[in-house]
């Protein structure tokens, strides 16, 4: 077992890592830049270093200031999370070529899945359905084209090889709009990943966002550990997300398991990752990416398996085997994660940075928050907006949305705006309460200021 992890990312999810870690009694080091200096995981790890100024690139993105870190306090892991560097093979090698355990998978693996145009190659290869895509990268505006033509043609959507969280993706609709969005999304990707690489692949109508948590150790055994609704998404961001779906019947979540299994086993997989597919109105699904990660919406899979993810996953990489549990492990009842962003739906979804003046969370039975704020924080500019996860836990769906809507009730964040009003109306939908939910449910979705 490790002896201290060096925990290289901020907010929520740091801290997070740091309870797992408590739990399993490891060690903490965390790493904050000069705008996080207050936040709530540098006061609860053992260890706390600032490796620089608030610009990402400069402090979370800083390979050399993280493995100084490492070293500085005798670390011997890095858990990077996710977002900044949980997905790059670089930082992975460097981690390996200094003698320190990256808690992720090892670089090979990272460019053969968490690059999407090798990784879509690999599960084609396996027997996995995949949507049709370029072959590779496309390089330039012209080669778009003739990749869109290949297709079938639009629409098509241009994505960033690394991407991750929406950024450096694109909804190209038809050829006139294919110069604007490759240009965008490859200025995006660029500044988000340092990596400007694009992919173009067909888009699915209406499509159902499903993702498989998976779970694999050192001795080649993998589990599928449930199935994951994230289609409620605004510009390709997840804000609400659920297990298991309510759209996904048994005979397709076997099958989607098994595509998930087959497809981490194939690479080699260590530790805790995700299939993620576009499931059509037929239920035919199509292999999407593979996030070489923990997610951001783990909880919900936590509160539906009675399991500490972020625990596991360490275990996995310490050379643990995934306990007898897991592999006949049931789904017992409904988990929705609700994510409370620092933002102002009454005004195009403004970011809302500031002070926290008042601030209180929602309890009882099957509720759970995890977050790094208190009243008296502020809420810097520089990051991503995201103050907070709500997760209930419930016996049925219904049981657990009307849970969540309570519980977004008693939330009280005073100096600063959030998207509570928003998700509240999406929860209070009819359409949404009868799970009849796609990808684009939000395109259309009113949202109404005040009620």
């Amino acid at each position: 077992m490790y002896n201290k992890i060096l925990v290289a990312n901020r907010g929520e999810i740091a801290l997070r890592i740091i309870r797992a870690c408590r739990e399993l009694n490891i060690g903490t080091v965390a790493v904050y830049s000069k705008a996080d200096e207050l936040s709530l995981h540098t006061k609860f790890a053992d260890e706390a270093i600032c490796v620089g100024p608030a610009e990402s690139s400069k402090s979370y993105l800083n390979i050399p200031a993280l493995i100084a870190a490492a070293e500085l306090t005798n670390a011997d892991a890095i858990h990077p999370g996710y977002g900044f560097l949980a997905e790059s093979s670089q930082f992975s090698k460097i981690c390996d070529e200094n003698g320190i355990e990256f808690i992720g998978p090892p670089p090979e693996t990272i460019d053969a899945m968490g690059d999407k145009a090798n990784a879509k190659d690999s599960m084609r290869k396996i027997g996995v359905p995949v949507i049709y895509g370029s072959d590779g990268i496309v390089e330039s505006i012209e080669d778009a084209k003739i990749e869109a033509e290949k297709a079938g043609g639009y629409p098509v959507m241009l994505k960033a090889t690394a991407g991750g969280g929406g950024k450096g993706m694109r909804l190209v609709e038809s050829e006139e709009h294919l110069e604007s969005a490759f240009n965008t999304a490859q200025s995006e990707a660029e500044m988000s990943f340092n990596n400007g690489d694009l992919y173009l692949e067909k888009f699915i109508q209406k499509p159902r966002h499903i993702e498989v948590q998976i779970l694999a150790d050192k001795h080649g055994n993998v589990v599928a550990l449930g199935e994951r609704e994230c289609s409620i998404q605004r510009r390709h961001q997840k804000l609400i997300e659920e297990s298991p779906s309510p759209g996904v019947d048994e005979i397709t979540r076997n099958k989607m398991y098994d595509a998930a299994i087959a497809g981490a086993k194939a690479s080699n997989y260590v530790g805790a990752g995700t299939i993620e597919f576009l499931m059509d109105a037929n239920n035919d699904f199509f292999f999407m990416e593979m996030n070489t990660r923990i997610q951001v919406e783990h909880p919900v899979t936590e509160m539906v398996i009675g399991a500490d993810l972020i625990k596991y996953q360490i275990l996995c990489h310490a050379g643990y085997p995934i306990p007898d549990w897991m592999k006949t492990m049931k789904i017992r009842g409904h988990a929705i994660e609700c994510r409370i962003n620092a933002e102002d739906p009454s005004h195009k979804f403004r970011p809302c940075p500031g002070t926290i003046s008042s601030f209180h969370m929602p309890g009882g039975m099957g509720i759970r928050v995890d977050t790094h704020v208190y009243a008296g924080y502020t809420v810097p500019p520089n990051y991503d907006s995201m103050v907070a996860k709500l997760i209930v836990h419930a016996p049925s769906r219904i049981e657990a949305i009307n849970r969540m809507i309570g519980a977004l009730d008693e939330c009280v964040f005073e100096g600063i705006k959030t998207i509570i009003p928003f998700q509240r109306q999406i929860l209070e939908n009819t359409d949404f309460q009868k799970g009849l939910i796609d990808t684009g449910f939000l395109e259309n979705f009113q949202f109404k200021p005040g009620e």
